[in-house]
């Protein structure tokens, strides 16, 4: 019987203003207003208590109780989260008792706080040196160690986006794993998601593979009605978990899918309360976090993806999420265009902005998928089509870009 691995992904973006266009001739506009006149505060403020009051706040309590209860069992309740630094600038302003609730989990030393870029970024794919992707997970790291008190030891990408580069960079950090999706074509022959792999560009850096099939029965099908297998009771998910054979089972998903996704009054809450134990009457079945998992069982064998074929856990299971269209791509690089000029300014306000303006979902927000992937795009989305986000993307990202080459013009 395995280990399970419970990861969850904790993120909110900073929402672009859309009325840019007609606040920018009403309000100031000089650097020290640009946040304002490039955000929408009161979205932001507004999702992010939301998301607190149905998430956040009653998921942690959920946790720590199931810690609390096997605090001094041999076989304890672990899990991991990944914060990003956005996330946690908006609870510090909005929401502060939710960065409560995470030191109280830290507290109990059975929580893993994971790497991750500072502003949930697409940098790991920017190019040949990656110094923005460093510096992201850098500044992320000290936010660990700052607020948590934690120095994260393993990393996980922005949506899972993984490739050889992006490996190598992550064991040249110092870090001992790293996370990706466990799709079946880069898996070692006969081997399943549910075992412990090196990187081959890089064999010190061990690879947790999340199974896609047992993370979304929750994630995603957990509230249909139509699904074959709903309800979903603890006590089936903890059978299903038991009897499926391997070393670790790596249940990762978006902490937002625990209440905000999946209503309270979907019974979310009483499964995530009646899990531990229902999974705890199977002798050998344990808890374990991603550092911990990596340590405990041998190498199945060596993972390697091309850099022309990156995966991540979203849409197709590639980077077509932020750049499947042609609106998506020119924002990319008109992003990355910026971080050569703006950083010879010097200026850390435009940097911080361009850097909020990194942050994945504005990407995300110009997809034109269709069918279910396109459904998950619309409804994360604050906007009413794809091309309004990109208008009101590619209005902001001009303004700042033309700020930025006026301002080393007159150096």
């Amino acid at each position: 019987m395995p280990s399970i691995v419970f990861y969850f992904q904790v993120h909110q973006p900073y929402r672009l203003n859309q009325n840019f266009r007609r606040d920018r001739f009403f309000q100031d506009s000089s650097i020290k207003n640009l946040e304002k006149l490039y955000f929408t505060e009161e979205l932001n403020k507004d999702i992010m208590q939301r998301v607190a009051k149905k998430c956040y706040l009653p998921a942690n309590k959920t946790w720590l109780s199931a810690i609390d209860k096997y605090k001094k069992e041999k076989r304890k309740v672990k899990i991991a989260f990944s914060l990003t630094g956005t996330v946690l600038e908006q609870a510090e302003r909005y929401q502060p008792d939710v960065i409560d609730s995470f030191k109280q989990l830290a507290e109990t030393g059975c929580v893993e706080f994971l790497a991750e870029t500072y502003y949930h970024s697409l940098t790991s794919i920017y190019g040949i040196d990656r110094e923005e992707f460093k510096e992201q997970v850098n500044m992320h790291g000290r936010l660990m160690k700052d607020l948590l008190g934690v120095e994260p030891t393993s990393f996980r990408n922005t949506e899972l986006i993984l490739n050889d580069s992006i490996m190598k960079l992550a064991a040249e950090m110092g870090f001992k794993a790293i996370m990706g999706e466990g799709i079946e074509h880069i898996l070692p022959k006969g081997k399943t998601a549910n075992h412990i792999f090196s990187s081959k560009k890089a064999p010190s850096l061990k690879v947790l593979l999340r199974n896609y099939n047992l993370s979304d029965d929750v994630a995603f099908r957990f509230g249909s009605g139509r699904w074959e297998e709903y309800p979903l009771y603890a006590d089936k998910y903890a059978s299903w978990l038991a009897a499926t054979p391997g070393d670790c089972i790596n249940i990762f998903m978006d902490y937002e899918s625990l209440g905000e996704h999946l209503w309270a009054e979907s019974g979310i809450f009483e499964f995530l309360e009646h899990l531990p134990g229902e999974l705890l009457k199977y002798d050998k079945v344990d808890f374990k976090t991603p550092t911990e998992v990596v340590d405990a069982y041998p190498v199945a064998g060596k993972i390697s993806i091309d850099d022309f074929s990156t995966i991540s856990w979203a849409d197709d299971r590639d980077v077509g999420a932020w750049l499947n269209n042609t609106l998506q791509n020119i924002s990319f690089v008109d992003q990355k265009f910026l971080e050569k000029p703006i950083k010879k300014l010097n200026n850390k306000t435009l940097l911080q902005i361009w850097r909020m303006l990194t942050t994945s979902d504005h990407l995300y927000y110009i997809s034109q998928a269709d069918a279910g992937p396109g459904e998950v795009h619309s409804y994360f989305s604050h906007y009413k089509n794809s091309i309004e986000a990109f208008a009101n993307y590619n209005e902001i990202i001009s303004d700042l870009t033309a700020r930025t080459l006026m301002l080393l013009e007159g150096k």
